[in-house]
């Protein structure tokens, strides 16, 4: 490779997650509002350039404590995006990322000095968002399609007591497909990754439901 020649030049990587969580049973992803020029004031997933200094692992996981304040988040690659005109600035080549993280256990920062906002959105109700992250995002949800089935990923996703019914709507929203309540709860007590707290909630004109939590260092296992 000839590295004088001009078309090897002017090239550079992003970094791009999307972080996904779950609030009172619904999955949401955490956004991003940019605060500098391109897409000034526009929304978009986690990321940024990836220095010439540092493996691509370091500088995902450093450009999500910059934009976001989240730090010791374990991140999956699932993608490299690659199209020419993806950036307006120059060829970036986009590696992307998925990160699971329990909303309640983090403190997002709402503003750093390339962002003005930040906040979950539904997965079902995202903005317009910039560069090609609508496609990054659509590609993670597919990719959080299969790893949802697998229980060592759900412990990260979800906070402690959760109500049965709250784990069936994530699954189903994500999924995309509806289980029987009373077999779904079956299958889900019968992989033994789920434990009872012992502790109930109330809701408005219904009897306490159970709440559980998963277990601590669950073997990885299929769930569906």
């Amino acid at each position: 490779m000839q590295v004088s020649k001009s078309y090897y030049k002017k090239q550079g990587i992003h970094a791009i997650t999307a972080i996904f969580t779950v609030e009172r049973g619904v999955p949401k992803v955490l956004l991003i509002k940019r605060k500098n020029e391109p897409f000034m004031g526009e929304w978009c997933l986690t990321g940024g350039a990836i220095r010439n200094d540092e493996d691509l692992l370091d500088g995902a996981k450093r450009e999500i404590f910059e934009k976001s304040g989240i730090k010791d988040i374990y991140i999956y690659e699932f993608k490299t995006f690659g199209k020419v005109d993806r950036s307006p600035v120059m060829r970036m080549i986009a590696i992307g990322y998925i990160g699971v993280i329990d909303c309640n256990r983090v403190n997002i920062l709402k503003e750093t000095t390339k962002t003005s906002n930040a906040d979950w959105f539904r997965i079902d109700k995202i903005p317009s968002l910039a560069y090609d992250h609508e496609e990054i995002l659509a590609s993670a949800i597919d990719f959080l399609k299969q790893k949802i089935t697998e229980s060592n990923i759900l412990s990260s996703l979800f906070p402690n007591n959760f109500t049965m019914p709250e784990l069936q709507k994530v699954y189903e929203a994500i999924l995309g497909k509806e289980f029987d309540r009373r077999n779904f709860r079956k299958k889900i007590l019968s992989l033994n990754i789920v434990e009872d707290t012992n502790l109930t909630m109330k809701f408005e004109g219904r009897k306490p439901a159970k709440l559980y939590k998963f277990k601590d260092n669950i073997e990885n296992k299929s769930v569906f």
